[in-house]
């Protein structure tokens, strides 16, 4: 038996969703100061808390680097938790199976997090940490997923035909942009991970020159002037690693510019992708700024932070972008199936 979802259950199922995706944007945040502020083990053990049930930690040890790192766990407990709620939600209300298949690869993928957050503890991996990082951004991209396909907007691209011919290029250059804002991510977390500090400490030049010397006597050279003002030293990977950094935070502007353009000339009668494509160059811009400003500050915590949250925020546009294009090209091509204006749903137990 199925059962129509009402008008109200599915817009709080939505706003819901939206929620659990702004608390893990919140909670990127907050991994983002643990990191730059280098305090991810100022609490040494896991799942506990010196000791402490992690829930009953008293307030007034909450000093200092513990501060940062025990409100992260707590937060990531309130993100498992309402990531439990929104997958079983989906479970027992959305009829379409994919979509409940995505909350249910939401659901292991905050357990996964939770788990490599205390490995990283334990066993004091950098390299777990940086893939922790990327799981997040991922994490929050399939929560933004959900929440755009639980929408009342999702339904009304069911009535909207596009050009095929012009619009499935567009659809390619926002994959590859998003892609790219990925592996930038990694590349961020990967520096951040190193806990030193910056390669770089100039820009738009590097140490000095448009392409950086990483010579054996250059590097001498760099190292020397970075012990006089108390810097870490610095390895020829770690230079060209910040560089490739740069490199593409280039080719992702260009390709977030192309795409705003494209869209404009191509498809100018889509208006929300008009006016994503417009936010996404507004966060290119302000990425850069950031950016730049981390380099002059030397990764000031703060600074730092709003970088991974503007890259976390430019990688959730790519995702919707992408989801947008490719649900406008499905119904493009196949048609959407007669649908009613209230949605079906699978009957719960016991229901009449």
């Amino acid at each position: 038996m199925r059962l129509e979802l009402p008008e109200r259950s599915t817009t709080w199922l939505n706003r819901f969703a939206w929620l659990t995706c702004v608390a893990t944007l919140l909670l990127i945040c907050s991994g983002g100061m643990v990191t730059s502020k280098g305090v991810g083990l100022a609490v040494p053990d896991w799942p506990t808390t010196f000791g402490y049930n992690m829930f009953l930690f008293p307030v007034s040890k909450w000093v200092g680097g513990i501060l940062f790192e025990h409100t992260h766990r707590l937060m990531g407990s309130l993100v498992g938790f309402l990531t439990i709620i929104l997958a079983v939600w989906l479970w027992l209300r959305e009829d379409r199976q994919w979509v409940r298949n995505l909350g249910v690869i939401a659901l292991a993928g905050v357990i996964l997090q939770g788990i490599l957050g205390g490995l990283r503890v334990t066993m004091l991996k950098d390299e777990i940490g940086i893939f922790h990082a990327c799981i997040a951004q991922a994490f929050l991209g399939l929560l933004v997923v959900i929440a755009l396909v639980t929408s009342k907007f999702w339904q009304t691209l069911a009535n909207q035909r596009i050009d095929l011919q012009k619009s499935a290029p567009i659809q390619t250059l926002a994959i590859a942009v998003t892609i790219a804002i990925y592996v930038q991510l990694a590349l961020g977390a990967t520096m951040r991970h190193q806990h030193r500090d910056l390669a770089i400490l100039d820009f738009p030049t590097a140490n000095g020159s448009w392409i950086p010397d990483t010579s054996a006597i250059a590097l001498a050279r760099i190292n020397a002037w970075r012990d006089a003002r108390a810097f870490s030293d610095v390895t020829a990977f770690q230079i060209w690693l910040q560089m490739a950094h740069r490199l593409l935070a280039f080719i992702i502007a260009m390709g977030v510019i192309a795409f705003c353009l494209r869209v404009r000339r191509d498809v100018p009668y889509l208006v929300a992708l008009k006016r994503l494509s417009i936010f996404w160059v507004a966060l290119v811009a302000c990425q850069i700024t950031l950016g730049a400003w981390t380099i002059w500050t030397n990764k000031a915590a703060d600074i730092a932070t709003a970088h991974v949250a503007v890259g976390a925020i430019m990688l959730s546009f790519g995702v919707s972008i992408g989801a947008i294009l490719w649900r406008l090209l499905a119904v493009s091509r196949h048609g959407a199936p007669n649908t009613s204006p209230a949605r079906t749903v699978r009957a719960l137990p016991n229901s009449a």
